[in-house]
């Protein structure tokens, strides 16, 4: 079965190269996934921690701080498989013999070189990265892999049942699957994977470290003075948009501002390199882009930022990595995209926690327990268009108390459902201390 799957995969990355070529996506950490690992590594028997987003990256970080406190000299290898996860790998590996990496092609020869050559006492996987002769051979050499944050979206689901034969002795190669609800664990079990290794431990992303405005504005530059906003002004938030939602996010904002002319808005596309797709968005409705990078150099150089312009017409867009914490922080009220059309929606957790009103879609698959929650809790709002957006965005703006109320049900919400990273932390802990490589 292995080596058609090694035939089938060298086939996909045979077609694929090519365009990946085309459009520039073949990052210096590519040779990484081919198996050529730095001169320099050389981890002593460490915890290999995979993530793909940098949402699950972020998550990651704070596990590998809790384990460090258990096991402080404990080497880290982190590793993701885009450029932009990597940044934060690096952020993670702060030790000595901490490596930051991309995760190998799962060709058989090459996962067995780079797992021999790091030898892991353990690997970990956030959420559900199902890689066969990766954790085919982990399992051979006897090293226990965890999943943590583990979850089976609706669709995953419905094609894993096809391949329930083939999965099902993969998933019992894996030591503890941690899963976010009871509907993962169910789940694992229809689909052949032994009761006693699957473990509801919820959702480590609930595990932010609670920050008020206060602090951040200590962290970082006043934005605010930053964006150029006045006492009376408010902020749109418009977070991890996707095509075709840009263009009615500026529809409504137009219309909100016939009753609501302080209002102004900022939209932070998902992959920041369409920020000039979205510029032509934002002209072809009247308004005036204004990028935040362009806002950051002008602050740093300690020139006055008009940011929104002498007319009022400019809108926002973040063009940065890492700053949307901040621009939460601003918010008088959160849409979070990929909701509004059929992409799966985005972690509404970030601006809970700073107790922002949220708003998002009714496209929501990809985080559908979550945002479950959050509705039954009355901690957040789903739409089903542009029509019912506009008009829930005008209601929250039009009522302090409202806006006020929801905010802090989310931020009450996260605070209850707290402490994955622990429990996750534990069961690896337990898997170390069996291996003999603590």
């Amino acid at each position: 079965m292995f080596i058609i799957y090694d035939l089938i995969f060298f086939l996909f990355v045979l077609i694929y190269l090519p365009m990946f070529l085309l459009k520039k996506k073949m990052h210096p950490g590519f040779a990484m996934r081919l198996g050529i690992l730095p001169p320099d590594f050389h981890p002593k028997a460490p915890v290999w921690l995979h993530a793909v987003s940098v949402g699950e990256a972020v998550s990651m970080k704070q596990l590998a701080d809790s384990l460090r406190v258990d096991f402080p000299g404990k080497d880290f290898v982190v590793s993701t498989v885009t450029a932009t996860g990597n940044k934060i790998a690096r952020e993670i590996a702060s030790g000595p013999g901490d490596k930051a990496v991309y995760l190998p092609l799962d060709f058989s020869l090459i996962v067995k070189r780079v797992i021999d050559r790091a030898d892991p006492a353990v690997f970990v996987i956030a959420e559900t990265e199902i890689w066969p002769n990766l954790i085919r051979y982990l399992a051979r050499k006897n090293i226990p892999v965890i999943v943590v944050n583990g979850r089976i979206s609706d669709r995953s689901f419905k094609g894993y049942r096809r391949f329930k034969f083939l999965l099902k002795p993969l998933l019992n190669r894996i030591s503890v699957f941690c899963v976010q609800t009871e509907t993962d664990r169910q789940r694992l079990i229809c689909l052949g994977m032994r009761e006693e290794r699957i473990k509801v431990t919820g959702n480590m992303k609930f595990d932010l470290r609670i920050r008020d405005y206060t602090e951040l504005k200590k962290d970082y530059t006043d934005y605010r003075l930053g964006l150029g906003l006045g006492p009376k002004d408010r902020l749109w938030v418009c977070a991890s948009t996707h095509p075709g939602e840009e263009e009615m996010l500026l529809e409504i904002y137009k219309g909100l501002l016939e009753k609501n002319p302080s209002l102004k808005l900022l939209i932070a596309p998902r992959h920041p390199e369409r920020a000039r797709e979205v510029e032509q968005f934002v002209i072809a409705n009247g308004f005036k882009p204004v990028k935040v990078s362009r806002l950051s150099a002008k602050a740093n150089a300690g020139a006055a930022v008009p940011a929104a312009g002498p007319d009022g017409r400019g809108v926002f867009i973040l063009d940065t990595i890492g700053q949307l914490m901040y621009f939460y922080a601003l918010a008088d009220v959160v849409f979070v995209g990929g909701s509004l059309v059929k992409k799966g929606g985005h972690n509404i957790l970030e601006p809970a926690s700073l107790g922002k009103p949220i708003v998002f879609g009714c496209h929501m698959f990809n985080f559908r327990d979550i945002s479950r929650l959050f509705l039954d809790a009355g901690a957040g709002i789903m739409v089903s268009d542009k029509k019912q957006l506009m008009e829930q965005i005008g209601s929250l703006l039009s009522d302090d108390h409202l806006r006020s109320e929801l905010g802090s049900r989310a931020k009450k919400f996260i605070l209850g459902n707290q402490g994955a990273t622990m429990r996750n932390k534990d069961l690896i802990k337990q898997a170390l201390e069996r291996s003999g490589k603590a």
